[in-house]
């Protein structure tokens, strides 16, 4: 990339100073912006110029543009490149053809052509000038005959920046330079057009405040908050993506916030903002939404570092109090409760995400966890015995670490005493499930006889009695902990004769084996 000059906004002229022999600084700014993109950039010359030069023989121009400019300037460009371009998706699959390493046309019929090269997924798209009919979100696709009539159609003036790759000219008619170096978010066209013609822009303010830690200009909350209902308009399945990306991103609570206080959040996630009309069981906050935020944060900061968000956890620390407000009982004297609030919290955390086209598996995690995240109240002061810590350990099964971070961050009690109490006793369960583990390898609590063992000790063929007696023997093993086999066996056979079952002579081999039915002393379980 051997030079780059700048069209501004407000002087609509480019500066030729040199920056070490090769690249050219932004005429408006001097700024880390500047230098992000000048190294981004080189990053990933070898590909773009490549292609620009591909599209020049053919006698068209090329245009990095959008996030991807965005992204260069943040320096955060990653290897999804986004190209614009005069020429028509046939021109461009010729183009293309030869030089790219896989090609892909599903999105043709909207101008995209798709290719990868050295590890870079370039998307390149004929300019648009679309027209949007304001009943759907679906626009009549039109093709454009110029960069700038593509770029005032675009959501958000940080996304609506490009570079001609042809001559290195930095095209940024709507002052998106500006707006990225202030993080503010604000709309090439006004909020009320850009939102008419497509209301997902509106989830996507929300979502770009939350990864970029952006500010919406005033005139665009203005708009998200006269315009919210135009969501009703989006699919389930677009809805459930932007929100997804919001609570994945860095800065999750205040996207949240800031779907609550639109009023967006009424339409797509109404649960949430009900949460505000309920004071939470220990007086400690404004009430249980603001709670649930302050959860959030504290699950996001017990993730491990390094590693991707983890949506499953922070879908589970927002959700995790919405049964509140169903159950909420005035307490005679004064106060409050919220009995088997986590019951109806899962049932209503499954209804929602369902409705958002969750998949099933995230679906019933969340719920899982909702549900079990008041089990560790009841272990008191380490009252549980170690049957009650096995059952702990094998409802959550792999859930468990999620749900070790989201009992912590369910602490949020400001007095200081209490939290470091809770977090001590806590911190003792853990110690007690890892002794436990270690000698019952507590990852794997299985009955101590397998399917093919009980069809085979007790003469049955495969059906829904052999998974009733494996649950027996479980149950026994969640108990009582591991049983040695003749044990076992003895466990099972006494758990057939109760309902008739297994081979002829059980019976008086039992009697005169001695076998028992519940080793340990306890009573078999009804």
């Amino acid at each position: 990339m051997s030079a780059m000059v700048v069209r501004s906004a407000q002087s609509g002229r480019a500066s030729d100073e040199p920056v070490d022999g090769r690249l050219r600084w932004f005429t408006v700014s001097r700024t880390s912006a500047a230098q992000n993109a000048v190294v981004e950039l080189l990053r990933v010359s070898p590909v773009a110029d490549d292609l620009a030069d591909r599209f020049g023989k053919a006698g068209h121009r090329l245009y990095l543009v959008g996030g991807s400019v965005r992204d260069a300037m943040l320096g955060r460009l990653g290897n999804d490149l986004d190209f614009t371009t005069d020429a028509r998706p046939e021109q461009i699959m010729r183009i293309v053809t030869g030089w790219a390493e896989a090609i892909w046309d599903t999105g043709i019929a909207f101008g995209t052509v798709g290719a990868t090269k050295h590890g870079n997924t370039c998307e390149i798209t004929t300019f648009r000038a679309d027209a949007y009919d304001r009943v759907s979100r679906n626009p009549e696709v039109q093709f454009g005959y110029s960069i700038e009539a593509d770029l005032v159609r675009r959501d958000f003036t940080v996304n609506a920046m490009a570079i001609d790759l042809s001559t290195k000219l930095f095209i940024d008619p709507h002052d998106g330079l500006s707006a990225l170096a202030e993080r503010r978010l604000d709309t090439p066209a006004t909020p009320q057009e850009s939102f008419a013609d497509d209301p997902l822009r509106m989830l996507r303010a929300a979502r770009f405040v939350s990864q970029l830690g952006f500010t919406p200009a005033p005139r665009v909350l203005e708009a998200l908050a006269s315009m919210n209902a135009e969501i009703t308009r989006i699919t389930p399945e677009r809805v459930q993506a932007e929100l997804s990306k919001l609570l994945c991103g860095a800065h999750a609570r205040t996207g949240v916030e800031l779907l609550v206080d639109s009023g967006l959040a009424d339409h797509v996630l109404p649960e949430l903002p009900a949460m505000r009309l309920e004071i939470d069981e220990h007086h400690q906050h404004k009430d249980v939404y603001e709670h649930s935020l302050v959860v959030l944060d504290q699950a996001i900061a017990l993730e491990e570092p390094g590693t991707a968000p983890d949506l499953v956890l922070r879908l589970a620390a927002l959700l995790h109090d919405i049964g509140k407000p169903d159950t909420r009982r005035l307490i005679p004297g004064g106060g409050v409760s919220f009995h088997h609030h986590e019951v109806v919290g899962a049932k209503m955390v499954r209804k929602r995400m369902k409705a958002l086209r969750y998949a099933k598996d995230i679906t019933e995690d969340v719920a899982k966890l909702v549900f079990l995240h008041l089990r560790f109240h009841g272990y008191g002061k380490g009252e549980w015995t170690d049957s009650a810590v096995r059952r702990y350990v094998t409802d959550a099964d792999d859930l468990l670490p999620r749900l070790h971070k989201l009992v912590r961050a369910d602490c949020t009690t400001r007095n200081r005493r209490k939290a470091a109490a809770l977090q001590r006793t806590y911190d003792d369960l853990e110690t007690r499930i890892a002794r436990i583990a270690a000698d019952e390898d507590l990852a794997r609590v299985r009955p101590d006889l397998d399917g093919n063992e009980i069809m085979r000790l007790l003469d049955l063929p495969p059906g829904p009695l052999v998974g009733q007696a494996w649950n027996h023997l479980k149950e026994l093993r969640l108990d009582h902990g591991p049983m040695a086999h003749d044990e076992a066996v003895a466990a099972l056979r006494s758990w057939a004769r109760s309902r008739g079952l297994g081979p002829a002579g059980d019976h008086d081999e039992a009697c005169q084996s001695g076998e028992v039915a519940d080793p340990g002393g306890g009573h078999e379980p009804a």
